[in-house]
């Protein structure tokens, strides 16, 4: 897969990519990776990421623009540290990076900054969203113009309560967790709740154990033909999968996998259409050979067939 497939941004280090499409361009957020002396555990501290950049292409073989640092961890006033996968929206004219990071408790907290243009600069509000907690935002602004937000991430996440995840027979597995947003896109008009992955059949929620289908993190929404998808990663098994249902908030349907395992430890993704086609962004850590902490964005062709299941593109 990655030879053919050479990473799209080469100067620094990128991951964690969310794409969409606004004012006919494709925009790229990513996390920014960088190199530290701080050992690799299961808590994440490795990744201690200080900024972020947002890059630009007119189209998907063009060549990629990097506006620069866009909001930095000085600008952040309510977080500490580790400024993790981030995700854009638009709404009202305005453009809203939501990003996760540790507050001054060390309690990983979402937050959100605004534009006035798709490439920033952002500048972010004075605290984080009420009721937000774990990482990993996803925003959704559906065809109605209400808008979600999808976030949560096990282990160094958060999102368990203690620091294991759950386990043992007919244990359910802890799911993704999504809020309606306020018209003004700045906090939660609704409750945070569970966005329930049923297995295949519909019948019952995935379990626990069941690690190579189970939630870990990195949520992402998109619709299709007027169904909703939501895709994400397994972690420790290192698959993109996803699952589909008739509504943003669920319950979704357990579909299959997109994307098998990439060199490093994490995989992390976005879905977009672009120029008539549809396409997967993810990241891997061809270039740095293997460093975990160290991951470059990429991309790939999807398609969709007759029943709707997602398949790639050679």
């Amino acid at each position: 897969m990655s030879n053919s497939n050479p990473p799209l941004i080469t100067h620094i280090y990128t991951a964690d990519p969310s794409a969409h499409v606004f004012n006919n361009k494709l925009y790229i957020y990513p996390s920014h990776d960088r190199e530290t002396d701080i050992q690799f555990n299961d808590n994440g501290d490795q990744y201690d990421m200080a900024d972020y950049h947002v890059f630009s292409m007119d189209s998907i073989s063009g060549p990629v623009t990097d506006h620069g640092v866009v909001l930095g961890l000085s600008g952040v006033p309510w977080a500490s540290k580790q400024l993790w996968a981030p995700d854009a929206a638009t709404k009202n004219g305005k453009y809203y990076l939501y990003l996760p990071a540790r507050d001054h408790d060390g309690i990983f907290r979402i937050g959100v900054a605004v534009a006035d243009k798709p490439e920033g600069p952002f500048t972010a509000q004075k605290s984080y969203i009420a009721g937000s907690y774990s990482i990993d935002p996803a925003s959704f602004v559906d065809d109605d113009g209400k808008a979600y937000l999808y976030f949560g991430g096990i282990w160094g996440g958060q999102l368990q309560y203690g620091p294991q995840e759950p386990s043992g027979e007919n244990v359910v597995a802890l799911h993704p967790r999504v809020a309606q947003l306020t018209d003004d896109m700045l906090g939660f008009a609704t409750p945070v709740q569970e966005l329930v992955i049923l297995d295949e059949a519909g019948g019952s929620p995935l379990k626990a154990d069941d690690h190579e289908r189970r939630f870990f993190e990195a949520s992402w929404m998109h619709k299709y033909n007027g169904t909703y998808y939501f895709s994400y990663s397994t972690g420790d098994t290192h698959y993109i999968a996803y699952a589909t249902g008739e509504s943003p908030l669920g319950p979704f349907r357990y579909r299959g996998r997109i994307l098998e395992p990439v060199l490093g430890w994490t995989t992390h993704h976005s879905i977009v259409e672009f120029g008539g086609r549809w396409w997967i962004f993810y990241h891997d850590c061809e270039l740095s050979k293997g460093v975990s902490h160290l991951r470059s964005v990429k991309v790939r062709e999807i398609g969709y067939d007759d029943q709707g299941d997602i398949y790639l593109v050679d």
